[in-house]
């Protein structure tokens, strides 16, 4: 039997899914999980939306709308857009620098399966007793008084899924290191890959003061110890700044990758090189450096002093040199390129002077005295939602138009993206700009209602408007994916046909083992440099030979559920009896199948040299 037989059925696709340690399977799972979410997210957004359509309304309680926000803000952030730029990153970066897969397979699957049941422990709270209440940075002197087992349920299902994060950042700098093709230096590096190593790295560093941060709190909540509660000699502060020590750098751990993908479509669809390929490397760079510099932004109303203001807002402002940079290298690709307004392209265009407003927004929020106006009002809400939508959703939205092919082989519909994209984007500048001007107006945010006749009454209908045409553009999007998946046409390697990287010199969707043979590199936009020199492929690096691969495991998923189980435990351990043998319960699950992994020599499989020769008889091509 070849090594390469599909099995069929679905109880074997499933068996496929959840043990698979395949990038490709592994991204789809990201994108499914991801893509969840996000509708979940969306729905809480219209909730919201309706509840402040007009004043005084009393569709839901003060409670429920604290309920709604706060799961709002997590689920968009958290099981959202990190998942589904993790989904593009695990589908594309692989392929991007020639390698078979990433450099720990397993972790990558381990990975998925602690976010997905980390998020769905979060989520569980709606059934189970009321969901967190203290807003999405779940601020301690908030979080601390919060009754019921909501914020339990914040603590524990955020932790699982950040260590989920975690290992899924370390896996992504390894491959980046380690397994680039013959070739591919640094400075070769498809933008993409720059940015996801940058954010990679990012995720190294603000993670951890996270994971100490809940951790902290969930000793305060659930073991009586008082870091965060002033009554008792600690200090809510401490709290804001582990949160924020993470949360600044969380904002460029979402928008590098969003960067990257436009850096990547602008040049494809402007048919040019990337203009100033090594300062956009640069500016990367520094972008992540600076990301941590500037945390205590979110704080200058705290009373941090005059000096630590000025500093952190200098700090603040000197983000936007590098960004800058970028914007002007992107309008200079596209400065005099043969353009072609594809979907990704429209998504790409639409992006810089969206990012734009929400830059300079973000200045203005930067300096200390008017931050001192603006705090806590509409104006900020207005602003993140343009860098994060603006910026972040604009780019998965592009990414998953333009890697579609790539990841399934199916084009999805020109026709509806196009309609998708103008509904989105008129919906989110009819839903955000106009709370610029409710916060300067005086709006408060996190507040469930208002009073009619204080000028807040027609700027919150046409942004409630806005949110429906956004979420018409979601439900086009999902039909476009369902017709697509149903009755779109295969297409190539190239279905896009000005391919510039290496994801584009393999079929589409991809075969298990990548590359036949690993390609050799011979400079920065390699597919483009073999087209011009004529050749339909790429250039091998190596004779064809047996292929090593690693088998699919189903231990991430048993880990990741012990993780679940004992969660339980933690958050019911001082009410029933069960909670202690519980804990144990899902931490003995968790450790037994570590100590399986590391007692089990699983060597993995060979794909054969002759069932390669099979599929295609010239048996060279990469």
């Amino acid at each position: 039997m070849s090594t390469l037989k599909k099995k069929q059925g679905f109880g074997a696709v499933l068996w496929d899914y959840l043990t698979t340690v395949d990038h490709k399977k592994i991204a789809i799972l990201y994108l499914l999980g991801g893509g969840f979410f996000f509708v979940l997210g969306g729905i809480e957004a219209m909730l919201i939306r309706v509840q402040l359509m007009i004043p005084n309304n009393d569709i839901m309680s003060g409670g429920v709308y604290n309920e709604i926000m706060t799961m709002h803000g997590t689920t968009m952030i958290f099981l959202a857009a990190m998942p589904l730029l993790f989904a593009l990153m695990n589908a594309v970066v692989p392929l991007q620098i020639g390698a078979r897969d990433v450099a720990f397979p397993f972790l990558n699957s381990l990975g998925f399966w602690l976010f997905l049941f980390g998020g769905i422990f979060l989520n569980l709270s709606w059934f189970l007793g009321g969901a967190p209440d203290a807003g999405w940075t779940s601020y301690a002197s908030l979080s601390l008084h919060s009754e019921g087992h909501g914020i339990d349920f914040y603590v524990l299902g955020l932790q699982i899924a950040g260590i989920g994060t975690l290992i899924a950042g370390i896996n992504f700098l390894a491959t980046i290191i380690n397994m680039r093709a013959p070739g591919m230096t640094y400075m070769r590096l498809p933008l993409f890959t720059w940015t996801t190593f940058v954010a990679s790295a990012l995720i190294l560093f603000a993670f951890p003061p996270l994971t100490v941060g809940i951790a902290l709190l969930m000793l305060d909540r659930l073991f009586g110890t008082s870091f965060f509660n002033p009554e008792l000699g600690g200090n809510t502060i401490i709290w804001e700044h582990l949160f924020w020590i993470f949360g600044h750098p969380e904002v460029y751990i979402l928008v590098l990758p969003a960067f990257g993908i436009f850096s990547e479509i602008i040049p494809v669809f402007a048919r040019k090189r990337l203009f100033g390929y090594s300062s956009m490397v640069f500016a990367t760079v520094l972008i992540g450096f600076l990301g941590f510099m500037v945390w205590a932004h979110h704080m200058f109303t705290t009373g941090l002093g005059p000096v630590a203001n000025a500093i952190f807002a200098v700090a603040t402002m000197a983000i936007a040199v590098p960004t800058g940079i970028k914007i002007f290298n992107w309008l200079l690709t596209a400065w005099g390129g043969s353009i072609k307004f594809t979907t990704p392209m429209l998504y790409a265009i639409s992006f810089i002077p969206t990012f734009v407003m929400g830059g300079v927004t973000g200045v203005m929020l930067a300096a200390a005295p008017a931050d001192y106006q603006f705090h806590d009002t509409y104006f900020v809400v207005a602003h993140f939602h343009y860098v994060i939508i603006g910026g972040v959703v604009f780019a998965i939205l592009a990414g998953a138009h333009y890697w579609w092919p790539k990841m399934f082989g199916k084009m999805l519909s020109e026709a509806l993206g196009k309609i998708t994209f103008v509904l989105f984007f008129i919906g989110f500048h009819l839903t955000f700009f106009i709370q610029h001007w409710l916060g300067l107006w005086g709006m408060p945010r996190r507040v469930f209602t208002y009073l009619p006749n204080q000028g807040f009454d027609m700027a919150n209908l046409i942004s409630s408007i806005g949110a429906v045409f956004m979420a018409a553009a979601v439900i086009i999007l999902v039909i476009n994916i369902i017709v697509t998946t149903a009755k779109g046409e295969k297409v190539g390697s190239d279905p896009w046909h000005d391919g510039r990287t290496l994801e584009w010199a393999v079929s589409s969707p991809p075969p298990e083992y990548n590359f036949k043979q690993l390609p050799l590199v011979r400079g920065l936009d390699a597919l483009w440099i073999e087209k011009r020199a004529g050749k339909q492929s790429m250039t091998v690096a190596e004779p064809l030979q047996d292929i090593h691969m690693p088998n699919g495991s189903i231990l991430p998923f048993i880990m990741s559920l012990g993780l679940f189980i004992s969660a339980f435990g933690f958050m019911y351990r001082t009410e029933f009896a069960w909670g202690l043998p519980v804990i144990l319960i899902g931490l003995g699950i968790t450790l037994f199948m570590m100590l399986l992994r590391s007692v089990i020599d699983d060597h993995g499989y060979h794909i054969h040299k002759e069932d390669l020769m099979d599929d295609d008889d010239k048996g060279v091509k990469a």
